[in-house]
């Protein structure tokens, strides 16, 4: 598996994402063509080497013609230009699901419908580029699955079309809900809306560098100067180590004991259904002589505020306590195997000579109620195929 590994150290801009994965190999050529095929005008691509305090980059710039008049445009002229240019079905995909998050971000903050937004600044020719660029790039270097340190977003203020802002901007804020920032003494805006949303969108957990063989690094540059850290963005490229996977997690836990059974069993449901990993409570004794459940919830980090939100609401606590957990996983895939109730798929797991496997839950208890059996008797009969099926 192809990984891209984001070093966030002094933040990230939509053209810095760019920049960093040209940097790590993309073909220019490859990518201004690709960018051809959407309907915009008045622009030039500049694709420069650069040095930021003593770092060799390289920058991606857009310059506009501003002898043209820019039009207003909505989230769905956007969408509209993305599906009408000869992209891949994936790429239009994945750069679709960006902007609507950047647009929800948006509509958040103002007050209003997602598809009222007014793209002034996000929607804008180099916001565009910028995103539908990061997108091509993934596919051009054939990225399978992005990680992200902690962000660093500045401090100070920011000067936008809504006037001076604090930094992080409210649309940027909105986005990194639940992301882990980075402390960091430099003062501005070190992470913009646009990268906040590209990074949100396609990474699939912050934290520490994921296990992986190094294949090539990429820096791209930003258009500040950095006071005590370069304005530049880090990439590593490189495979999944064969061995497995790490990665970090987010661990929610608070202690109940005057909550009945149907709440927290209601609760626990809907954890799951938000997107949680793994939901579990553990009978414990507490102060007073009483008898309580720790109830604990596992999720990524982009998830913990929603998380956090359903225990309030849902339950009696009064605190929740959270901390960072890193998660040593085997590399994952699915099998499908063939028994006398129907095709049943099967959850292989291999890490450094040892294999698991388990057939899916829900793939049996379809099949037990179509032929009129029990449960166990189609797991058992998933397990006894995958184990006797021939090596491929």
């Amino acid at each position: 598996m192809k990984i891209a590994y984001f070093d966030c150290f002094s933040g990230a801009g939509g053209d810095m994402i760019v920049a960093s994965l040209i940097d790590a190999g993309v073909d220019p050529h490859r990518l201004r063509d690709s960018l051809g095929s959407l309907d915009l005008s008045g622009y030039e691509l500049a694709i420069t080497p650069v040095t930021k305090q003593g770092f060799a980059a390289t920058r991606f710039s857009v310059h506009l013609d501003n002898s043209q008049l820019a039009p207003h445009r909505h989230l769905p002229d956007v969408l509209a230009m993305i599906d009408g240019s000869s992209l891949s079905a994936p790429t239009k995909a994945r750069a679709g699901s960006i902007f609507r998050r950047l647009a929800q971000a948006e509509a958040t903050v103002h007050g209003t419908a997602v598809d009222r937004v007014h793209f002034h600044e996000v929607g804008a020719v180099d916001a565009i580029l910028d995103i539908v660029g990061a997108v091509i790039c993934f596919e051009l270097l054939e990225i399978e699955r992005v990680a992200c340190s902690p962000i660093a977003v500045g401090s100070g203020t920011v000067t936008c079309a809504h006037g001076v802002l604090p930094v992080p901007a409210p649309a940027t804020v909105e986005l990194l809900q639940g992301v882990p920032l980075a402390r960091t003494e430099e003062i501005g805006e070190l992470t913009t809306p646009t990268a906040a949303a590209v990074l949100t969108t396609v990474a699939e957990d912050f934290g520490a560098a994921p296990s992986m063989t190094i294949q090539s690094v990429g820096y791209g540059a930003g258009s500040r100067e950095g006071r005590s850290t370069p304005n530049v963005l880090r990439v590593l490229i490189g495979e999944a180590d064969h061995r497995g996977d790490v990665d970090e997690i987010v661990v929610l836990e608070t202690n109940l004991d005057d909550a009945s059974p149907e709440l927290i069993g209601h609760c626990m449901a809907r954890l799951l259904d938000e997107g949680a990993l793994d939901v579990y409570l553990v009978p414990i004794h507490m102060k007073k002589s009483r008898s309580g459940v720790l109830l604990t919830v596992l999720c990524e980090h982009s998830r913990q505020r929603a998380m956090e939100r359903i225990l309030f609401a849902e339950t009696t606590t009064f605190g929740i306590r959270r901390h960072r957990a890193q998660r040593v996983k085997m590399r994952r895939r699915f099998e499908v195997v063939s028994t006398d109730f129907g095709e049943i798929r099967m959850k292989v797991g291999v890490r450094e000579g040892a294999e698991t496997a388990s057939p899916e839950f829900e793939d049996c208890k379809e099949a037990a109620a179509r032929n009129g059996v029990s449960l166990r008797v189609v797991m058992a009969a998933a397990d006894s195929a995958w184990r006797t099926a021939p090596e491929s």
